[in-house]
């Protein structure tokens, strides 16, 4: 019997910010006047990430001028302006926060010549200044060319670029700006720029993909020189995004980490609730150094499929 599709099963619930730690991050945030995509896109798992002191920052504003049918985070037109202290403040709040990793993301800004590429590079540089050891990941749109080198040449220790669902699915569920061939290139490009980058990327499922067009999708990631891979299921921000077609099952997850860890991925994140965020630091830690969670080697365990982080 078919799936009541507006009853999500039980091993994709999601948690709601609680505890000091996660209000702390929260005023944090708020005071220094600065966006995560946790709140933007409605990530499911605000309630573990801020509870455990971490989050996503988003640069370039809350205004995202593509409409991805998939995406929460609005879209309109920001007009060119970029907030220059930005960066500063980012380094503030990951100073005063003590964190030893940081993700940042950004909205897509079609307004601005770089595409915000500069605005990365900052970022990047202001988190170096903020605290001695950080480790930086950027999920950056799909920048190719001089804007690439701009977010390469600031050296962040992992660039990952979202493939985001496979190609059959890329013109319905992308802005039609966003081709699946271009996410392939930036992530192609950034390797040929820099082949010691980390670089990673995040599938979603639940469109109606099928099983092979998901293996092909994580081959071409592979092809792309892509080393890190997250796998998790799509869920609809609200009534006017696109709908889920099925919710993929634990099980299947963990099909596909199998595949992917056959394929040579150097680490996979292959769960419901994972995103493209999800636990970076451990992602960034057990492929540096060889062991996870509990010091058990990092290839040795795997990940769990609930709990879990930007669709």
């Amino acid at each position: 019997m078919p799936r009541d599709l507006n009853r999500k099963p039980d091993w994709v619930r999601m948690s709601i910010p609680t505890g000091g730690i996660a209000m702390a991050m929260q005023r944090r945030l708020a005071r220094l006047g600065l966006h995560t995509v946790c709140q933007e896109a409605r990530c499911p798992n605000q309630g573990e990430c801020w509870g455990a002191g971490t989050a996503t920052v988003m640069i370039l504003g809350d205004t995202c001028t593509r409409s991805c049918t998939f995406c929460a985070v609005k879209s309109g037109h920001p007009g060119g302006l970029v907030d220059a202290d930005e960066p500063r403040r980012i380094g503030e709040a990951i100073s005063e926060a003590g964190l030893d990793y940081v993700v940042v993301t950004s909205v897509d800004r079609d307004d601005l010549p770089d595409g915000g590429a500069g605005q990365f590079a900052a970022t990047i540089g202001a988190l170096r200044l903020a605290g001695k050891g950080v480790r930086v990941e950027v999920l950056i749109p799909g920048y190719v060319d001089t804007a690439l080198a701009a977010v390469v040449d600031a050296a962040p220790d992992v660039l990952a670029h979202n493939i985001e669902v496979v190609r059959r699915l890329t013109p319905e569920v992308r802005d039609r700006r966003a081709t699946y061939d271009s996410s392939l290139n930036t992530l192609r490009q950034a390797v040929q720029m820099s082949p010691s980058i980390l670089t990673k990327s995040s599938l979603m499922l639940g469109f109606g993909e099928t099983a092979d067009e998901v293996s092909e999708c994580l081959l071409d990631l592979r092809r792309a020189g892509v080393r890190l891979v997250t796998i998790g299921q799509y869920l609809r921000p609200s009534a006017r995004h696109h709908p889920v077609v099925r919710y993929v099952s634990p099980e299947e997850f963990a099909d596909h980490e199998r595949e992917a860890r056959s394929m040579g991925f150097e680490f996979v994140a292959s769960g419901p609730l994972v995103r493209s965020s999800y636990r970076a630091a451990e992602l960034f830690t057990a492929k540096r150094l060889g062991i996870g969670a509990g010091g058990m080697e990092a290839d040795a365990r795997p990940m769990p499929l609930s709990g879990q982080d930007d669709q």
